[in-house]
């Protein structure tokens, strides 16, 4: 599979743009800022985008949402329970960023836990992991061994759980089912900062380890 992680935005969110090798065909995950970077990575893979994924829809993962879709067609996916923060996008972009970003993508399709997303011959599990925000999901890439975790979970750490929709308990127990569950070799490929693996945050992570939160 191809992989090209892509920094955008004030905040730096990972773009993760994955690719079929045999079919050229793409999805983005978290395309938080910055559409034409994300474009050019398109172009330099000979890559066609087939759907746009979001972990969630806080504002620093969707902005590029809406000129990906109307610059490639492809649709736009995300959870239900994430709809009124996208359409909160505005309002929060301008308290955060100080601009106002326009619209927010159209959602084409609802994420649903252990719906299949595929894009050619290659296939992402999603899996639900909320308390971040209400309907926040993870995408698994098992024939890679890969983990996109957006916010839920970091190399030594987790998502805030302090904004509206937040809950602490919740994502604890998510990421103990939802990711904890998955062998000690997967990568973890989160939205923001360094990659990981099950394996380092299992016996590592302040907030996993006995004893801890």
């Amino acid at each position: 599979m191809i992989l090209e992680t892509i920094p955008v935005g004030a905040l730096q969110v990972n773009c993760y743009l994955l690719g079929c090798a045999q079919t050229r065909q793409a999805v983005v995950i978290d395309p938080g800022d910055n559409a034409p970077a994300i474009q050019a990575a398109l172009r330099k893979h000979g890559l066609a985008l087939t759907a746009i994924l979001a972990t969630h829809a806080h504002f620093d993962h969707v902005l590029a949402g809406r000129p990906l879709q109307e610059a490639t067609g492809a649709p736009f996916h995300l959870h239900p329970a994430e709809r009124p923060l996208l359409a909160a996008l505005r309002g929060m972009t301008r308290a955060w960023l100080g601009y106002d970003p326009g619209d927010p993508p159209q959602v084409s399709g609802e994420l649903t836990p252990g719906q299949p997303v595929g894009f050619g011959e290659e296939m992402l599990e999603v899996r639900a992991t909320p308390g971040h925000s209400p309907g926040s999901v993870i995408f698994i890439h098992h024939a890679s061994r890969r983990a996109f975790t957006g916010d839920a979970l970091f190399a030594g750490g987790i998502g805030r759980t302090d904004l509206p929709g937040g809950d602490l308990r919740i994502l604890l127990a998510a990421i103990r089912s939802q990711i904890l569950t998955l062998p000690d070799d997967y990568a973890v490929l989160s939205g923001h900062g360094f990659a990981s693996t099950v394996g380092e945050e299992r016996q590592g992570n302040p907030y996993l380890v006995e004893d801890g939160w």
